[in-house]
């Protein structure tokens, strides 16, 4: 544990920090601030086609590549990952969290354009993502499968650690379940969906995903009217926090305007993904017109996942007071909804945490394996599928904290290459965006 937080403190420090906020900035201003005039042709790229009758007959749609992102996207990172950032960084962190998300929609439009640019058809089946754009677009094999490696371990073994840990933490609080036996059902439903390769978790992912986010935020808005006196001192407080050495609530609340910065940014990255080089591995695969197309939708799953859900979970955390405990993690979330709507809430967050978490595992495992056919071919995926499957069990059983810091880490190895192949080829990026505009 020490050593992982030693090398962690190194690469989560001030470089990396600038690193993925300096990516950021740089294509919002390269790219005209798109935020703001691409959101609403993203809506509409999302949901216009949802009532077309008109089938893909290769690849998936828009809106069911951006479930599947989605799915990976909203998990542990927006339930427990934002407490964890509040209990570590203090309320300042979800302020930070805002901007790496703002900044992060930018970078996103950047990924997803690039992954549909250099997508390749392979057996039949259309893959992609930043290893094909690193070695055809970029010209460095090398630098692709330290990605490709990286990515499997970050997210394929480890992530989906966290998830599963996560997951049986929840279930343990709520209903005394044994933690292996929650890794071990997990694992077998996980195992069947996998089976049917990318358009059975995009259909799973475009059933469950849009439900569960829902259901959520109206858990956590109840929450919110409920305390409505709260809100707004607690919003003033996330800001205020960000800018002062300790926050006014002090205890675990107090944190410096660095560990702020450190787990808002980390925290943040680990909910929305933006410049990690994951969710572009879902976006090569949907079959759109124009690769910017899919840039704008994009940027739509990094405000669902970070400014409305992981906001609403840190306000309900605020407001019933729970940042004030001496919990972390899963069971800090708990402890504030359970505050706010008795004990349904231990259970409401357990059930959701169950569909965040199982969906990203989906979405991650998906990812980790498009990489290992990039490195072996086909032969190579039975084997990480049962290696995938062996990491969700062990999951269950290890330390929380341990796992979190693992995750930075391989995040971190996969984050670098994936930054560089993105300003490298920003040139292809603004060329698409103009031609869209044209």
């Amino acid at each position: 544990m020490q050593v992982i937080e030693e090398i962690n403190s190194i690469l989560w420090g001030p470089i990396m920090i600038t690193l993925l906020l300096g990516t950021g900035l740089f294509f919002t201003i390269r790219l005209g601030f798109i935020q703001f005039t691409g959101l609403k042709e993203g809506f509409r790229q999302t949901f216009g086609p949802l009532f077309s009758r008109k089938q893909k007959k290769e690849g998936i749609s828009s809106f069911q590549a951006l479930s599947t992102a989605i799915a990976a996207q909203v998990g542990t990172g927006n339930l427990a990952g934002v407490a964890t950032a509040i209990a570590a960084g203090g309320p300042g962190a979800i302020f930070w969290m805002w901007i790496s998300s703002f900044l992060g929609m930018a970078t996103i439009f950047a990924e997803a354009v690039l992954a549909q640019k250099y997508r390749k058809k392979e057996n039949g089946t259309v893959k992609g993502g930043p290893a094909y754009y690193i070695r055809d677009g970029l010209g460095s094999k090398k630098l692709a499968v330290f990605f490709a490696v990286a990515i499997i371990a970050a997210l394929g073994f480890v992530g989906n650690m966290v998830q599963s840990n996560s997951i049986a933490d929840a279930f343990h609080t709520a209903f005394h379940i044994p933690p292996i036996v929650i890794g071990i059902v997990v694992a077998v439903l996980i195992g069947l969906i996998l089976l049917g390769g990318i358009k059975r978790i995009a259909t799973f992912a475009g059933n469950v995903v849009p439900v569960m986010a829902l259901l959520y935020i109206i858990g956590a808005i109840t929450i919110l009217i409920m305390n409505i006196e709260q809100v707004i001192p607690a919003l003033t407080l996330i800001v205020e926090s960000a800018f002062t050495p300790e926050s006014a609530g002090g205890g675990v609340l107090g944190a410096s305007i660095k560990e702020a910065i450190r787990y808002g940014v980390a925290r943040g990255l680990f909910s929305n993904e933006a410049g990690m080089g994951s969710t572009p591995h879902a976006h090569a695969v949907a079959e759109v017109k124009h690769p910017a197309e899919q840039g704008f939708v994009a940027m739509v799953g990094v405000l669902i996942d970070t400014v409305i859900i992981c906001t609403v979970t840190a306000l309900v955390i605020l407001v019933t007071e729970g940042g004030g405990s001496n919990l972390t993690g899963i069971e800090l979330t708990q402890a504030s909804f359970s505050s706010g709507l008795g004990d349904f809430g231990i259970y409401f967050i357990a059930f959701s945490l169950l569909f965040f978490s199982f969906t990203t595992i989906l979405g991650w495992a998906y990812f980790g394996e498009t990489n290992v056919n990039f490195l072996f071919g086909d032969r190579g995926v039975p084997i990480y599928r049962g290696l995938v499957l062996l990491f969700i069990i062990a999951g269950t059983v290890l330390n929380v904290p341990f796992v979190w810091q693992l995750a930075d880490t391989f995040n971190a190895f996969m984050v670098l290459p994936n930054l560089i192949a993105l300003v490298a080829l920003s040139g292809i990026v603004k060329k698409a965006y103009k031609e869209i505009k044209a």
